[in-house]
């Protein structure tokens, strides 16, 4: 029987109101965290195991730093980011390509059509079909190279679960969460991703958005240099119009979304949320998790309505807005 990693406890979460009428209710779990690292607040069961997906790309960027990876800047928000494969992202993504001595076809990513409507249109107008680099993890995997070239580990088994590199990024989650690592999984874009606790998942994201870059310890200094690059570069972690890139640029919160309805955010006093809806969908998990960090004083209230309004949190009926996914909190 296959074992199962999921949330087994859950609260509503938010809900989905069409003309005043309650149509849909999300329900999941999630956990505050006090900028101390403390935990303030609990929803569900955050002790039950999840796959933290994408929003698992902070560390796996921090272990390529750790393995010598010369990221920074732009190359270092596209290693952490789930990109929507605009021209701008593949950009950066083949310098650093060029920067590990490999083309596009060492990426172990899929083919994939980007997320951004105006380019997928603009290839399928030149003919064009789904690309690796296109893929919205393959900045990730443009990084895991360049740490594999860098370090003289094998490129073509990066994605091996006992590749050096892939056991440096599980040594660096067991050491963030606090946890051993419960189970190992391969996420959509093929690199192994490793069951942990919402608890430990907002433990880890907590360590690293509260990090200085002119730490003296190595791995806060990294930390911090990545929470730098994505504030100050925030469409390379989403893209125009995704939900990270607007609350990045709106709140100056360090945000990561994940499949499934994962979404982790560290506001700028250092508190942290991280949640997952049951169900898998994620177009509330951006809203309630801003509201969370709202109702823990850690952002203005003004401010959350104000970034809110830019996600496309609006249900229509007859082309009109005629209710909206909100917070059921």
């Amino acid at each position: 029987m296959p074992q199962t990693f999921a949330v087994t406890s859950d609260v509503e979460l938010a809900v989905v109101e069409r003309s005043g009428f309650v149509e849909s209710r999300h329900a999941g779990s999630a956990v505050v965290l006090a900028p101390d690292g403390t935990v303030q607040r609990e929803f569900g069961d955050p002790s039950a195991l999840v796959l933290p997906r994408s929003s698992l790309k902070p560390v796996q960027a921090l272990a390529c730093l750790a393995a010598g990876a010369p990221l920074d800047g732009e190359r270092l928000g596209l290693a952490t980011a789930s990109h929507s494969g605009t021209d701008r992202h593949v950009a950066v993504v083949r310098d650093i390509l060029a920067a590990a001595g490999v083309g596009e076809d060492a990426l172990g990513c899929p083919p994939a059509w980007p997320g951004d409507r105006a380019t997928h249109d603009e290839l399928v107008r030149e003919l064009q079909g789904p690309q690796r680099i296109r893929m919205n993890c393959s900045g990730k995997h443009a990084a895991m190279l360049l740490a594999c070239a860098v370090a003289g580990w094998d490129t073509a088994t990066y994605l091996d679960p006992a590749h050096p590199l892939q056991a440096t990024i599980r040594e660096l989650v067991e050491r963030l969460t606090g946890e051993k690592v419960a189970g190992t999984a391969i996420d959509g874009c093929g690199a192994p991703v490793y069951a942990m606790t919402l608890v430990g998942l907002a433990r880890a994201i907590h360590r690293i958005g509260t990090s200085s870059s002119t730490s003296p310890f190595a791995l806060h200094r990294n930390a911090g240099t990545l929470v730098q690059a994505v504030r100050t570069h925030p469409w390379t972690i989403a893209g125009p119009g995704g939900p990270d890139t607007i609350v990045i640029e709106r709140l100056g919160v360090f945000a990561k979304g994940g499949a499934e309805g994962v979404m982790v955010m560290v506001a700028p006093d250092g508190t942290t949320v991280a949640l997952k809806i049951l169900d898998g969908s994620g177009r509330a998990a951006t809203a309630v998790a801003l509201r969370l960090l709202e109702l823990a004083g850690a952002l203005p209230a003004a401010d959350v309505a104000d970034a809110m309004s830019h996600l496309s949190l609006a249900i229509s009926g007859g082309g009109k807005d005629v209710g909206a996914i909100r917070p059921a909190f």
